[in-house]
């Protein structure tokens, strides 16, 4: 199962710094002019979750592996994109293929770097992607809701509800608003809304860029951006994204001190991809033994079947039922031994949703 969180913005926010710091790669050109990602560049990293060394350590595993998170980094868009301007389309095309929205924004000033709206103003900034993804989505549904309603007169009951829930949308768009908010009536709405991959349908993080003096504490353009993002029911980040890729350059022992130094807990990145995790409404299970501790990532409210099925469809399919302990069982116990001698071992049905945390062993059919 994979989800990928798209990194979008202006272009010369940072969005490519960002990309090649959270993959330690320099697969993304990153240059001080418009449009140098062409190609959207995709880079799958580790959520970082302390539990997974814990577990290892306990379950005497050979390696570690972590669940993964995807990231691509697009084009940069400008005003008019809706319209095709600058790489318009082919940055709503790549936009519309992600599960979640990585929004970076400038707020730093650096007369070295410039600017394509020529000042530094991130909630405009923000505004302007905004506006642009609610065009492309209005033009698209003004299109399709009356194609849907048509249909559904000839008697057709899925074109009727599929124009029931765009039109909530529409709506929505029609008055400003983002298709995000809008409140299916049922599951059948809710399911026509996801598949309509509307581009303002997509959860946001909105990411501040800021100068290195700024990173521990933010500043006044960040604080215009968290005070934005909760208006909206939105998440918001603070990094440098300058910092960020100078630590991606560092070995893993030097990482601490030099963050230490800046006065940070954590790095950004950690933060950012935590955030997504969230955006996403993830969680994860384990699944622990002498080669390995793994973790694997599932939706909140997936079954135990559903979860099984991450690994192998075979074992979603064939399903029997799932040996199931609890993250702090499993600790408190020293393990799966222990956990089963407490009674912690729960043998857990296809019913079952699975909770954060939860260690697990799958049986299935042959």
């Amino acid at each position: 199962m994979g989800f990928r969180c798209g990194i979008v913005g202006l272009p010369n926010v940072g969005k490519s710094t960002l990309f090649n710091a959270l993959t330690e790669t320099a697969a993304a050109q990153a240059a001080n002019y418009p449009f140098c990602t062409i190609e959207p560049n995709v880079g799958n990293v580790g959520v970082p979750d302390a539990r997974l060394e814990t577990i290892a350590k306990i379950g005497g595993s050979a390696k570690i592996i972590e669940t993964q998170l995807g990231f691509v980094d697009i084009a940069g868009l400008v005003r008019g994109a809706s319209k095709g301007e600058g790489l318009g389309n082919q940055f709503l095309a790549n936009i519309r293929e992600v599960d979640a929205i990585v929004h970076v924004l400038r707020c730093f000033e650096d007369d070295d770097i410039t600017h394509v709206e020529g000042r530094i103003d991130p909630v405009a900034d923000a505004e302007t992607v905004e506006t642009e993804l609610m065009l492309a989505d209005l033009d698209s549904l003004e299109r399709r809701v009356p194609a849907l309603a048509k249909k559904a007169q000839s008697g057709d009951k899925e074109a009727k509800a599929a124009a029931a829930a765009l039109t909530l949308a529409l709506d929505l768009l029609r008055d400003g608003k983002p298709a995000r908010l809008a409140e299916p009536r049922d599951a059948d709405e809710a399911r026509h809304l996801a598949q309509a991959q509307l581009l303002t349908g997509k959860p946001v993080l909105y990411v501040c860029n800021v100068e290195e003096a700024s990173a521990a504490t933010g500043n006044a353009f960040s604080a215009q951006v968290a005070a934005m993002a909760e208006r909206q029911g939105a998440g918001s980040v603070v990094i440098s994204a300058a910092i960020e890729a100078e630590i991606a350059t560092m070995a893993a022992d030097e990482r601490g001190l030099f963050l230490e130094e800046l006065g940070l807990k954590e790095t950004g990145l950690g933060r950012i991809i935590r955030a997504g995790y969230e955006l996403l409404h993830l969680i994860t299970y384990f699944t622990v033994g002498p080669k390995e501790t793994r973790a694997w990532t599932v939706e909140k409210g997936a079954t135990a079947p559903q979860a099984a099925g991450v690994i192998h469809s075979d074992f979603e399919a064939r399903f029997i039922r799932a040996e199931t302990i609890a993250y702090a069982d499993f600790i408190a116990f020293n393990g799966e031994a222990g956990a089963r001698e407490h009674g912690k071992l729960r043998a857990e049905g296809k019913t079952y949703v699975v909770q954060d945390g939860d260690v697990m062993h799958f049986l299935h059919g042959g």
